[in-house]
């Protein structure tokens, strides 16, 4: 019962904070025209945080362990910043360019190699090893399939190469944290908290 009303109320407390968050834009629609949403940009957003907030609370709270919480925040975090720039603005080109739709590989293997991990440190870790690979490889394999100048690489190739290692540097980053969190516990008890 007690764990009940503590989930929630932390996914009250998810719901008021990004209620508030939406209120951003909604509030600079006011003022410019260069934010410019529609109910279905609210909707979509607002059920994208509000699925982050539930991932990190159905995952990284199960662990007492800080560095596995931080890792699995920043590997989420990632994601989610990777949606929302590849889906706003898109990082080949524009938002409507199919080179970004390679993208969706990096989402694949987290998924997929998060289940097959059952979430546990060790396995998170080879899932975004693999998924900064698939982040780093996605630009190259664009540029062999959609080559400048028939395909816009709006900024530059250069600048799509840089964005794309900043993302899968991010994805490393919460590997490692993974790692320290694998040698942190003992082998018999590798696993999540049940």
């Amino acid at each position: 019962m007690i764990l009940t009303q503590n989930i929630t109320k932390r996914l009250t407390l998810w719901a008021v904070v990004i209620a508030l968050l939406l209120m951003i834009p909604l509030v600079a629609m006011q003022f410019t025209n260069e934010v410019n949403w529609d109910l279905s940009d609210f909707v979509v957003m607002g059920a994208l945080l509000f699925g982050v907030g539930l991932a990190y609370e159905l995952v990284a709270r199960r662990s007492e362990k800080t560095v596995y919480r931080v890792a699995f925040s920043i590997g989420l975090v990632t994601a989610f910043l990777l949606f929302w720039v590849n889906g706003a603005v898109g990082i080949i080109g524009n938002e409507g360019q199919p080179a970004n739709l390679l993208y969706g590989a990096v989402f694949a293997v987290g998924f997929i190699g998060s289940l097959m991990a059952r979430f546990k440190p060790r396995g998170m870790a080879g899932t975004l090893y693999a998924a900064a690979l698939a982040q780093i490889s996605v630009p190259a394999i664009a540029l062999i399939i959609w080559p400048p100048p028939a395909t816009s690489w709006a900024p530059s190739v250069f600048r799509v190469f840089v964005l794309s290692a900043f993302f899968a540097m991010l994805f490393v980053v919460s590997a490692v944290l993974f790692q320290n969190a694998a040698r942190e516990q003992p082998r018999a008890d590798a696993g999540l908290k049940g």
